[in-house]
């Protein structure tokens, strides 16, 4: 079973080479504590020389128009809300109502600063009715004989961007204890490896729930937080509001994974759950199809859901079993459309013996500096609020 973006085509033990601290973690405990940072150990990451990185997004608009008013008679003036979505309509551009099939064509060019354009209504001899409750899409364009080419529709991309954030986990030891024999084995080791999980459990909850600033600290330095999944995702689904109110039939769930989840992007997506929705999938999995463990695909073990939308691949995180506002929710992600960025030369590794020259003790310290980039948006998701299943 392939996951979208991931590099190698078996286990971690078959095709997964440790080059630095954080991907050795994820070689010994790709089910642990992090199961994120496993995913992303597996994907493409990259560099960046500049502690705040930026992409460009584009995407296909729907040219689908929300009516604010209209005007009255054969040729009227229509007003759309936003306004900018009037650039899509140039003159001749045809445009149907949703709600009744009424055929109408453009007579001006939409204007972006009012959101209005007039439009030569009921194309083909109708006589529906248009009210501000309806919407209208472009379906094409109509010229006529020998008529010169149309305004130009403008395309903009957007930018957004992320920072670095510097993690940092020391641990240390006194001379005497460095040289007393314990039963329960080098104690070095011991918090070299506990150290190092409470690292990575850090960079986690960091890539879930933190938030993009950037201040002066108080050494006058540049102090950054990086922007975590849950706070930057626009696609947010909260069942705890009507018409759900924390209940949600299979029905309802089925049309959420049609038009929100797998709207966008790949057809197999991963999804982090809380202990409640884990359940919900589970109980729906053994009325409707049979979900199927995934054992050691990349070393990690997920559930797979065939839904009528797409496939998703379902794990219960353990950090979600900690926080009982994610009891509820799930994180769902497109691995094609996320990437770990970390500042060049400062992924995860280990700075040894930074103790004063004067401390008669032993100090690491664990160092990554990282962010999380979306190269696009709507292809993730956060859903919350799944309390009941109706």
């Amino acid at each position: 079973m392939s996951i979208p973006g991931l590099r190698g085509t078996g286990a971690f033990t078959t095709d997964f080479r440790p080059t630095n601290y954080r991907e050795l973690y994820t070689f010994l405990e790709p089910n642990g504590d992090a199961p994120l940072n496993a995913l992303l150990a597996m994907l493409q990451s990259e560099a960046t020389d500049d502690p705040k990185y930026s992409n460009f997004r584009d995407e296909m608009p729907s040219r689908v128009l929300d009516i604010s008013v209209v005007g009255g008679g054969g040729n009227v003036e229509i007003t759309v809300t936003p306004a900018a979505d009037a650039g899509w309509v140039t003159t001749g551009s045809i445009l149907v109502c949703s709600e009744t099939g009424e055929v109408m064509r453009a007579t001006t060019n939409g204007n972006t600063s009012t959101g209005r354009f007039d439009v030569t209504r009921n194309i083909g001899g109708t006589s529906f009715a248009l009210t501000n409750a309806n919407n209208l899409f472009v379906a094409g364009h109509a010229a006529e004989e020998g008529s010169g080419s149309p305004q130009s529709v403008v395309f903009e991309s957007t930018v957004d961007f992320n920072y670095t954030q510097i993690f940092k986990r020391a641990f240390q030891l006194t001379g005497t204890l460095s040289e007393t024999y314990l039963r329960t084995g080098d104690k070095e080791d011991e918090y070299r490896v506990k150290a190092l999980k409470l690292h990575m459990q850090d960079l986690e909850r960091a890539h879930f729930w933190s938030r993009r600033s950037e201040t002066d600290g108080p050494g006058g330095q540049k102090l950054r937080t990086t922007g975590g999944l849950i706070p930057t995702l626009t696609s947010v689904i909260d069942f705890s509001q009507a018409p759900f109110s924390g209940t949600v039939t299979e029905d309802q769930w089925d049309r959420v994974l049609i038009n929100d989840i797998f709207a966008y992007g790949s057809k197999t997506k991963v999804a982090y759950v809380g202990r409640r929705i884990a359940g919900h999938m589970q109980a729906i999995g053994k009325d409707r199809w049979s979900p199927q463990t995934i054992s050691d695909t990349y070393g990690i073990s997920f559930t797979r859901y065939m839904t009528p939308a797409g496939t998703l691949l379902v794990y219960l995180h353990p950090q979600f079993r900690m926080l009982t506002h994610m009891d509820a929710a799930m994180v769902i992600i497109d691995t094609d459309f996320i990437k770990y960025r970390h500042m060049q030369n400062r992924d995860t590794k280990l700075d040894e013996n930074i103790q004063g020259n004067d401390e008669d003790a032993v100090k690491h310290q664990y160092v990554t500096e990282c962010g999380l980039e979306l190269l696009q948006n709507k292809v993730h998701a956060y859903v919350t609020g799944w309390t009941n299943l109706g």
